[in-house]
């Protein structure tokens, strides 16, 4: 990472959350329900220069759900920072292979169920983009998805003057290799 000293200007930084990952990993059973992700990376990344916060999500099914999670992404859009980045949900079969498994789906233990698209790439996209533009000297990224691994990898190799920072959702299932110049766990502890 570019080693910056307290005298010297603040990096342009750009955050990358992965909304679902996130929410699994560190909100969902807590009573928490939003999050202010611009106030909370203006203060707890103070020496840097936050230009913006994308935040990747997919609508989720018609139904309260959805209807929680647009006020949730209506109130984001009114923090100048912020930029939503949509993904979709795609229809996906999948067969439970506990022998015992019943079911009112689709018969034979198969299940229809919602599959998030288009996160992971979508955020290793805009990873590469900004850096190539340089619209940043430094990226957060706020997951726990080793899919993201090579974007981190390839942002660290072709540029290796941008700083990456990764924040884990500590909840998560799988762990961000060390790909970053520094990994750091989130648990909402983090967000108080």
């Amino acid at each position: 990472m570019a080693a910056f000293s307290m005298c010297a200007r603040k990096p342009r930084t750009i955050v990358y959350v992965d909304g679902f990952n996130f929410y699994y990993g560190v909100v969902k059973n807590t009573g928490y329900k939003w999050l202010d992700f611009e106030r909370y990376f203006t203060r707890l990344r103070a020496n840097d220069d936050i230009r913006r916060i994308k935040y990747f999500t997919a609508l989720v099914e018609p139904g309260a759900r959805r209807v929680r999670q647009e006020t949730f992404l209506n109130a984001l859009q009114t923090r100048p920072l912020i930029e939503t980045i949509l993904g979709r949900f795609k229809r996906k079969r999948v067969k439970c292979m506990y022998p015992a498994c019943t079911t009112t789906g689709l018969g034979d233990r198969v299940f229809d169920v919602p599959e998030e698209k288009r996160t992971d790439v979508n955020i290793a996209i805009h990873m590469l983009d900004d850096a190539y533009q340089g619209s940043c000297e430094q990226q957060i990224l706020v997951s726990g998805d080793s899919d993201l691994v090579p974007a981190l990898q390839m942002v660290r190799h072709r540029f290796p003057a941008i700083g990456t920072v990764v924040y884990v959702p500590a909840r998560t299932q799988t762990r961000v290799e060390l790909s970053s110049s520094e990994e750091r766990p989130t648990t909402t502890e983090t967000f108080r």
